[in-house]
């Protein structure tokens, strides 16, 4: 149960206020500057709305809106003002929250990246997204790979954004690292609806994680963003579903122990234990090798599908980009 959004709290729950804060129109500093007070401000709506709040977390594109503006005017830093702001109201209110900018590259295009910051204004966690939604996000792939950080009352958070959220890998890749609690950033309008709702459930349940996930609100003019603001069971199960109401926040409790407890215990359900020792009633530990052609294929830099030479969309062309001229990168650890 979510506990009335939160109202009766167990002593060692997490309180959750997911944000479907209303998408923006933002074109010029000045603009970005009056979103962050926006945001600042809804820090405050969520905890006095609910006092029990732990974790207050906003969608992706929150502070610079659907425009896919790569403008360096209008890029952020982590060392910069917006998220000086952000670390301000979390300090201020003494809650957790989740926020997203779109992060100055100097050596190509902005990262769409997402932090995490404590209740004492410090940056606990930095994400960069891994997914960009292509053809029609221009920006630089993640290279950070997927950090998890302890969280509130003895929880552990994972950040993904939009697009991750629709490849399997990446939240099992939150479980497997100890994540018991995942987040998904969205700006996603209403066509993604019905992927979204079964993406969010399939990830609990197939990892035993409590996901948590919002999407932006409301129409820039243009778009129309769905809020759906959704955090789910660790067996796949909804505690608490948003609507299409601008700014709404959307709360529930999770209860972490409840995770370890089900990855303790659960038998025919702990899927992501019996991913790794397949078939342990007949072979003592089960089968721990990679049966997977496409893992190995991907780890030795040779993923290739069957049908490779005939996807046609493998650039932005279509969406206005021009086609890019770089090689990707690996970043050293």
């Amino acid at each position: 149960m979510s506990g009335l959004g939160g109202l009766n709290k167990s002593p060692r729950g997490v309180v959750i206020g997911l944000v479907q804060l209303e998408l923006p129109v933002v074109t010029t500093p000045a603009e970005l500057r009056l979103q962050v007070g926006k945001i600042d401000a809804m820090v405050t709506k969520a905890k006095k709305g609910s006092p029990n709040v732990d974790l207050v977390v906003f969608p992706e594109y929150s502070l610079h809106g659907l425009s896919m503006d790569t403008s360096a005017a209008l890029m952020c830093r982590l060392d910069g003002p917006e998220v000086a702001v952000f670390k301000t109201a979390c300090a201020r209110e003494r809650v957790w929250g989740c926020f997203s900018i779109m992060e100055l590259n100097p050596s190509g295009n902005p990262y769409n990246s997402g932090i995490l910051i404590d209740p004492s204004g410090e940056l606990r966690l930095y994400y960069r997204k891994m997914h960009p939604w292509t053809p029609v996000e221009p920006w630089e792939p993640g290279n950070l790979g997927i950090p998890v950080c302890d969280g509130p009352n003895g929880s552990k958070l994972a950040l993904i954004i939009c697009h991750d959220g629709m490849f399997p890998e990446m939240a099992r890749e939150c479980a497997y690292k100890g994540a018991d609690i995942m987040l998904r950033t969205a700006g996603y309008t209403s066509p993604i609806r019905h992927a979204w709702r079964i993406t969010n459930e399939a990830n609990a349940f197939c990892n035993l994680i409590y996901t948590a996930s919002v999407c932006m609100c409301g129409s820039d003019g243009v778009f129309n963003s769905m809020g759906e603001a959704m955090i789910v069971n660790f067996d796949g199960t909804p505690l608490a579903m948003g609507s299409g109401v601008p700014d709404e926040i959307v709360t529930a409790e999770v209860r972490p122990d409840l995770v370890a407890e089900a990855r303790h215990l659960w038998g025919v359900e702990n899927n992501i234990y019996q991913f790794g020792h397949r078939g342990f009633v007949a072979v003592r530990g089960g089968a721990r090798d990679c049966p997977y052609t496409y893992m190995r294929d991907l780890a030795a830099g040779c993923y290739r599908l069957p049908w490779e030479e005939k996807v046609q969309v493998t650039d932005g062309s279509s969406c206005g980009f021009d086609p890019p001229t770089r090689e990707y990168q690996v970043r050293m650890k």
